[in-house]
């Protein structure tokens, strides 16, 4: 049953949108981490690229087996990271998909005068749960970087 909106429904309103804020910002922040892991898999894909490129550009088969030989371990690493990535754009995808979802079911509960605060705190707890998960393996994505790096470095001391 839809409820007209009287002055107090006006009053009801103006609080969810209030209420609503603190959702948006957390959305907007969504927003920019995945900005953030869909540049570092954008870098990801560049590599592999560079180094399908590299073995293209050889003019033997022999010296193509050799450069693919060489560049084998690397693709996999960069393989890795990129599921690795790609996990924690889901996982951030899914949170800002929960947090909309919340954001709704408050306004709809308003609306359709019904108790949906178990339902919202549900889909919250699942949406800082996902986000959880996707920070954590966007630092997993930077723990195999840094340690690349570090066995690069460690390997041309040699």
């Amino acid at each position: 049953m839809i409820t007209t909106i009287t002055e107090d429904g006006v009053n009801t309103v103006s609080h969810l949108i209030q209420l609503s804020v603190a959702p948006v910002f957390l959305l907007a922040g969504v927003a920019g981490l995945l900005n953030v892991f869909t540049g570092r898999l954008g870098r990801i894909i560049d590599k592999v690229e560079k180094i399908d490129a590299i073995i293209e550009s050889k003019k033997t088969e022999e010296s193509k087996l050799h450069t693919h030989e060489k560049s084998k371990e690397r693709r996999l690493f960069l393989t890795l990271r990129m599921q690795n990535i790609n996990y924690a754009i889901s996982l951030c995808t899914m949170t800002g998909l929960l947090i909309a979802l919340v954001i709704v079911t408050m306004f709809l509960s308003s609306i359709f005068d019904f108790n949906g605060s178990i339902f919202i705190a549900t889909l919250f707890i699942l949406a800082m749960l996902s986000l959880i998960t996707s920070l954590i393996l966007f630092q997993k994505e930077i723990f195999y970087t840094t340690s690349f790096i570090k066995t690069k470095k460690a390997s041309l001391k040699k």
